[in-house]
């Protein structure tokens, strides 16, 4: 919410306004409340069974900061690394062993060595949806973003990332438009581009999947596109994982196959 890919392509922590930045643990906590509908808490910002919740999310993990209403009560400590791709949840009473003794300028304290030991980790270093684009070495940024148009921008981010699951929200930040998918499907999108390339362009529907698996490809999880270069099989390719599509078995085209007109996907 706080990156607005699709409208700013922006797709790192560091691009993000200092104002944006301290606003991200306020919309963590909006959006917990929205998704599970917790009760206000008269002091800390959740009732959660009859007891008051403050609910806090940091950047480092158990650093939060605990305001002196908060003390003594329950927290709610959230933390996520988009690089790492991991996050995590805990619960922790704030009782004064718990906490070190020195204050920040709002009179905020932290945890202390005792405090981290006694969190009870709801979620520990679960896995976040990757986000691949912090990943992808510089030229390849440079190559994608270069172009001024949203569909050449996502041709070469799948000719670029094969075998390799897309989610949607790296396209939108990519094709920096409202209809962005559309800029990966058929009818003058990607898959009808980088088809004559060899190029095919798995979606999320249960037969690509079955396909991609039968391959030997990684599994797409919904929401996720997923390309790669494709060969008809030969007696090179002897003991290579293949798949019937289009009337023919292809495999996963290596180094030494030429391009060759890829085969139509199942029309879903």
């Amino acid at each position: 919410m706080l990156l607005d890919g699709q409208h700013t392509g922006r797709f790192r922590w560091e691009q993000l306004h200092k104002t944006e930045k301290t606003h991200c643990g306020t919309l963590v906590e909006i959006n917990l409340q929205r998704e599970f509908d917790f009760a206000d808490g008269e002091i800390l910002d959740y009732s959660i069974a009859n007891a008051e919740v403050d609910c806090k999310f940091s950047q480092k993990l158990a650093e939060w900061m605990i305001p002196p209403e908060a003390v003594g009560g329950l927290v709610l400590g959230l933390w996520a690394n988009d690089f790492a791709g991991k996050w995590s949840a805990g619960l922790v009473r704030t009782t004064a062993e718990n906490l070190n003794s020195g204050k920040n300028r709002d009179a905020k304290r932290t945890l202390s060595q005792r405090g981290r030991s006694a969190i009870r980790w709801l979620f520990k270093d679960a896995p976040l949806q990757a986000n691949i684009l912090l990943h992808l070495p510089p030229q390849d940024i440079d190559a994608i973003f270069r172009s001024a148009a949203g569909q050449k921008r996502v041709n070469e981010l799948f000719r670029r990332l094969q075998g390799r699951p897309i989610s949607r929200n790296v396209v939108a930040t990519v094709a920096m438009q409202e209809d962005y998918m559309k800029r990966v499907r058929g009818n003058g999108g990607a898959r009808t581009t980088l088809r004559d390339e060899g190029i095919v362009i798995f979606g999320q529907y249960q037969r690509h999947s079955e396909i991609a698996l039968a391959l030997g490809l990684p599994p797409i999880g919904p929401g996720e596109s997923m390309s790669v270069r494709l060969a008809r099989r030969r007696p090179h390719h002897e003991g290579a994982a293949s798949a019937a599509i289009d009337g023919e078995r292809w495999v996963v085209a290596g180094s030494s196959d030429p391009p060759e007109r890829a085969p139509l996907l199942p029309r879903i």
